[in-house]
């Protein structure tokens, strides 16, 4: 009796363990070939998209094509000629594996994505480092040297903890393995492969696809461009219920995995913020225009940060001009623009000089940081206009900082009304000041650290040294509330190198490179991405997104733009 006893709870116990998992399904799915545009109205392909069980508003991809379209796009979009990607099937397992050796596994079994090395698997081969956000590639097509220098040494990374996501589980989101073919929704791989590496997002409004920005569709106010016109060119129509769904839980993994301030916000995850703060239900609801103000009022009113904002309602809801509500952070920083703006105008008038000398100072002003790649910054020496953005500015100041007989003893670089803009252009102004810039950035995503050190070229001599900085001078940083994102990241790298004096007012902060984001139904919006700003010290990396303050106060804003007694104030600290 007691052997019979022992062999039955054998056989119970191995009636209730698993089968070996077969992720093999049953849907029905149509095909459906597409029109592709990739970043612009002439740059297109056509692709296969896939649809489930008749739901026609609801995108898949196949990975073995969602893999050649990575192959074209590496060495299109970034001139990456060695970038390669594999498929492979093993069992309910697709691996997708980078030429470097790292890979993203699709296991359909358990409904997980894994990345070994997230930021490894994304970054372009090129990159000088994980995160290595400069643009501009530092040569020419003769392959001279060309404004930037990234230098090696002084640079490192620190990789960080693999990327694993729970889909089904945790966010109820399937993937589906059906006749050997693997399918996940075109808006999954959309955010986590294209938007954080390429800074382009997906779309499809029933005719085409879009793999583009939503800062490239223009608007209604002040037009929209061709790719917008055609995308907003689809009927307004409601969300089906699968799209409602889904789209709601791709958009908290999206954020999840996205969003840079969740630790300094205290967000555990989206899905359960949303229900705090009572917006789930709206954003899960049918009607587009109803999700789309939800999204709104969300991310204006209560994400709040800034660099966070809603762009453009979805083609579902139809073209619709933005409102321009704002919460507490933004209403604050609108008050104090007012204020530093009417100021300034007062002493300097309504559009400032960008150089000016004052005696023996120099100061150098812009209220945003902008570069232009491909513009003709070598032909200054050929008797060609310095070009109009931040660092044809510098290579100006430059050229009469150091002009022959010159008076210049003291450069005051006026941040005061910067509201951020390209890194490209902060990192030549660091290295103008600094020599060495260092940007210092921390995937949130991941853990990842990186440093990565830069040089300009603000002689255009297409040699780097110390005859592109102004070590010679007294240096000086004009700083205020205003002084936001790479506004804010600029004195922070100055305070910590001890080479320029802050005057002013607390930085207004901003930590996170800007990250542009859409919805599964279209919508458009931005947010603090993954990128998180830093400064380098004792071999620790610190957040910046609580602003620098300065080394002297200045009590009044007059003090700012009176030039004249400034200019006096700073030789008197001499």
């Amino acid at each position: 009796m007691k052997l019979l006893s022992v062999i039955i709870a054998i056989v119970l116990m191995l009636n209730l363990m698993p089968l070996p998992a077969s992720a093999e399904t049953d849907h029905q799915i149509e095909e459906k070939v597409v029109t592709l545009y990739v970043g612009a109205i002439d740059s297109n392909t056509e692709f296969p998209l896939y649809f489930m069980d008749g739901v026609a508003d609801l995108p898949w991809v196949e990975l073995n094509a969602w893999c050649d379209l990575l192959n074209l796009l590496y060495p299109a979009y970034y001139g990456d000629e060695n970038y390669a990607l594999t498929y492979q099937q093993e069992g309910n397992e697709i691996i997708l594996k980078r030429e470097n050796g790292y890979s993203m596994t699709v296991d359909f079994a358990e409904g997980t994505i894994a990345f070994n090395d997230y930021d490894m698997f994304l970054h372009a081969s090129s990159d000088t480092s994980l995160q290595d956000i400069l643009s501009f590639s530092g040569f020419n097509e003769a392959g001279e040297a060309e404004l930037f220098q990234r230098n090696i040494k002084g640079s490192f990374d620190r990789q960080g903890d693999e990327l694993f996501l729970e889909l089904t589980k945790d966010y109820g989101i399937e993937i589906i393995l059906q006749d050997g073919k693997g399918y996940v929704p075109f808006q999954t791989m959309g955010d986590l492969i294209i938007s954080p590496h390429f800074r382009l997002n997906t779309f499809y409004n029933g005719k085409a696809a879009f793999l583009d920005s939503g800062y490239y569709f223009g608007d209604v106010a002040s037009g929209l461009t061709p790719v917008g016109e055609l995308y907003y060119s689809a009927e307004p129509t409601e969300r089906s219920e699968a799209l409602a769904d889904y789209g709601y839980r791709e958009l908290c993994l999206a954020l999840d995995v996205l969003y840079g301030l969740k630790d300094v916000h205290e967000i555990t995850n989206f899905d359960m913020l949303f229900w705090q703060i009572g917006y789930d239900e709206s954003l899960c609801d049918t009607d587009p225009w109803e999700a789309d103000t939800a999204l709104y009022d969300f991310i204006d009113y209560y994400l709040d940060d800034l660099h966070s904002s809603f762009l453009s309602y979805s083609w579902m809801s139809g073209k619709e001009e933005l409102d321009g509500s704002y919460g507490t952070a933004s209403m604050r920083y609108d008050t104090d623009y007012n204020r530093y703006h009417t100021e300034r105008a007062k002493w300097l008038g309504d559009s400032p000089y960008t150089y000016q000398e004052f005696g023996n100072t120099a100061y150098v002003l812009f209220d945003e940081f902008t570069a232009n790649i491909g513009a003709p910054y070598y032909e200054v020496r050929n008797g060609g206009t310095f070009p109009d953005d931040t660092i044809g500015l510098i290579l100006y100041a430059h050229a009469m900082i150091y002009r022959e007989d010159s008076p210049i003893q003291n450069v005051v670089i006026d941040l005061s009304c910067n509201g951020g803009g390209a890194v490209d252009a902060a990192l030549f102004v660091m290295s103008w000041v600094l020599g060495e810039a260092p940007f210092c950035v921390k995937n949130t995503s991941t853990g990842a650290f990186s440093t990565v050190l830069y040089r300009g070229d603000t002689n255009l001599d297409r040699e780097f040294n110390s005859q592109d900085e102004v070590d010679d001078k007294n240096i000086f940083c004009l700083i205020s509330p205003l002084s936001f994102s790479c506004g804010n990241l600029v004195p922070a790298v100055f305070k910590n190198s001890q080479k320029v004096t802050l005057l002013g007012r607390t930085s207004g902060g901003g930590s996170c490179t800007v990250q542009p984001m859409s919805t599964a139904w279209g919508t458009m919006f931005q947010i603090s991405g993954p990128s998180r700003m830093s400064f380098f010290k004792n071999g620790s990396f610190y957040n910046i997104d609580q602003g620098v303050e300065p080394d002297i106060y200045l009590s009044h804003i007059s003090s700012f733009y009176d030039r004249e007694t400034l200019t006096k104030f700073i030789n008197g600290l001499i």
